[in-house]
């Protein structure tokens, strides 16, 4: 069967600015429909985007989780083996992350955090009399504390760690204005990130050298050390910073859950994932069919590029009830906001203990938090951005 076709750019301001009516244009057309524009095939139902990250054998990574398709291009930089690796040549650099970063790994962070989203809350309200952008002054600010600390980079220079992300993201589609916008800087990002990655600027008590410490036990190989640094530097900064923007946003639109988080701030772990699934800071990712894949109907040629859209299958009614509505009493486990399967994000504990300390400092200082002005977002081909949330915060 020939699956329906679209000739909507998904990569297009328009779409990237609101991309609710692409989403909900291309569930209900099918579970496959082909993208015209760039040749590929999306998948926007929750039930076959699920399937197809769970399905690593005939839903390839390793030829890129963006448009480029590696086995006839070259990457513009060494491939993730995290992200663009299967196994087995994924497996040592996940297992060695996996225990490092994992949730009994950051027990110890838990409290220096909490102080330092303590200390940041308390600065905000005293410095800007409650009206703030939560972006730069919250989302921004507290992983820009935090996680370089505990990955082990020096603080010079960290402000280009989201810059560098944000071209990242945006390689990942086309090469189309967004792209163009980064590609004069990103040589030097590249290299500062690839110089912070190496044994001896990392601080001895980080997730960096316990990194280089796995190769030196002949976990990873010392080729293969800076490259899993690399990824934790990648993807670790700007997705957290837009779902704490997506989780401060939603909060602030929803009183009641905000009233609600407040009588019970265990419930902060819950809203991020909340927010995770409503607002979906990833929305895209492609994967390359080893074989052909027959998905409901359609043949999906061997070779192919799939495109497939995690926001919209995070807000599928075939999965989700009112999926439109951020609620803090529905259990969102399950959203594919953080992917699914093998290649599920390894840093996930980590942005859930940074929403933690940042909202329950928050929940502890702040009556309400309501919005205080127009609202702006960041175009980026990958991530649903936010530029500005401008913000009330009420102490209490």
């Amino acid at each position: 069967m020939t699956a329906p076709v679209s000739h909507a750019d998904p990569f297009g301001h328009d779409n990237l600015e609101d991309p609710g009516p692409l989403h909900e244009s291309l569930r209900a057309a099918g579970p496959v429909v082909r993208l015209s524009r760039y040749d590929t095939y999306a998948l926007a139902r929750y039930e076959h985007v699920h399937a197809a990250l769970t399905d690593w054998q005939r839903f390839q990574s390793a030829a890129g989780v963006g448009l480029s398709n590696f086995r006839h291009e070259k990457p513009w930089r060494p491939p993730s083996l995290l992200l663009e690796a299967d196994p087995p040549r994924h497996d040592a650099p996940r297992r060695v992350l996996s225990a490092i970063i994992g949730p009994r790994a950051l027990h110890r962070l838990r409290e220096r955090w909490a102080a330092d989203a303590a200390d940041l809350v308390d600065r905000v309200l005293d410095d800007d009399g409650g009206v703030v952008d939560a972006v730069p002054a919250l989302a921004e600010a507290f992983p820009l504390r935090v996680f370089p600390d505990a990955v082990g980079i020096p603080a010079d220079g960290r402000e280009n760690l989201l810059p560098y992300g944000d071209h990242l993201f945006n390689a990942f589609g086309p090469p189309n204005d967004l792209v163009a916008a980064g590609a004069g800087r990103i040589a030097g990002l590249s290299a500062w990130v690839d110089a912070r990655c190496a044994r001896e600027v990392l601080t001895a008590d980080g997730f960096g050298a316990a990194i280089w410490a796995a190769a030196d036990r002949g976990d990873l190989t010392p080729d293969q050390a800076p490259l899993v640094v690399r990824s934790l530097l990648s993807a670790g900064v700007d997705t957290t910073v837009h779902g704490l923007s997506a989780v401060l946003y939603a909060l602030a639109t929803n009183p009641r859950q905000w009233e609600r988080l407040c009588a019970q701030p265990s419930l902060a772990r819950v809203a991020f994932d909340e927010a995770v699934r409503w607002e979906s800071p990833v929305q895209t990712f492609f994967r390359t069919a080893t074989t052909d894949v027959t998905v409901g109907e359609t043949v999906i040629p061997d070779g192919a590029k799939i495109l497939m859209f995690l926001g919209a299958a995070n807000r599928d009614p075939r999965r989700w009830d009112d999926p439109d509505r951020f609620d803090l009493g529905r259990d969102p486990s399950g959203h594919v906001g953080f992917g699914m399967g093998l290649h599920q994000c390894v840093g996930q504990h980590i942005a859930r203990l940074e929403a933690e300390s940042l909202l329950t400092a928050l929940a502890r200082r702040v009556s309400r938090i309501e919005p205080a002005g127009p609202v702006a977002r960041h175009h980026n081909n990958t991530l649903r951005a936010w530029r500005s949330i401008p913000v009330r915060l009420h102490r209490k």
